[in-house]
């Protein structure tokens, strides 16, 4: 027999599957409680039976999306773990490349994830934030390899500052506008920006 305890979390599921569906459809403005609650087949109310508030359904959303971009990292990493400067460079080319094609194939669902704002006075929850941490690892473990004089600290930082410089490629390249780049070119612009980067980190300070 089914609990209701096991009836909520099966809605709670076809809920986060709905706000996924229109997402990728139409994006953040996609996203809607009427049309939701609809699509599952509860009142309107009900939806926050079933989440908090539609920050934390985005969030839920989201952390489908990281988990995918995640697995697809770790598909481009390969086996090997790095043990040269050369391959530490291979290394983050191959995960800034598949970065690159993930948000490219989940245009909406990958963009949300620097769109969405929390409501004023909300703080994303500590499960959420430790998800969008783990992601740095993909560039963490080369970098050991790229400057293994530096601390923990200053490597964390320098993660970020490439993950930025990356995203910030990526973000302008895949704009549908007159600025977007072709594919081609976009890839060869994300792999001369990690390699010259690699290049200076190699260079005694």
């Amino acid at each position: 027999m089914t609990t209701t305890a096991e009836r909520r979390e099966r809605q709670r599921t076809q809920l986060i599957d709905a706000a996924e569906k229109a997402i990728a459809e139409k994006g953040l403005a996609g996203l809607k409680a009427r049309e939701l609650a609809q699509e599952i087949g509860c009142a309107l109310g009900a939806i926050y039976n079933l989440v908090a508030d539609m920050d934390e359904l985005v969030l839920r959303v989201g952390s489908r999306t990281l988990m995918r971009l995640d697995a697809a990292l770790s598909a481009a990493e390969g086996e090997n773990a790095p043990s040269t400067a050369n391959e530490a460079a291979d290394r983050l080319v191959a995960v800034a490349l598949a970065y690159c094609a993930f948000a490219r194939d989940n245009l909406q669902l990958w963009r949300v994830l620097f769109e969405h704002r929390m409501a004023e006075g909300a703080v994303v929850p500590d499960w959420a934030v430790s998800e969008q941490m783990t992601m740095f690892r993909h560039i963490l473990e080369p970098l050991s390899i790229l400057v293994p004089d530096r601390s923990e600290p200053e490597r964390m930082l320098m993660s970020r500052t490439l993950f930025s410089a990356v995203h910030g490629v990526v973000a302008i390249g895949l704009e549908e506008k007159l600025i977007a780049v072709p594919r081609r070119d976009l890839d060869r612009q994300i792999e001369g920006l990690v390699r010259l980067v690699c290049r200076g980190l190699a260079v005694p300070g």
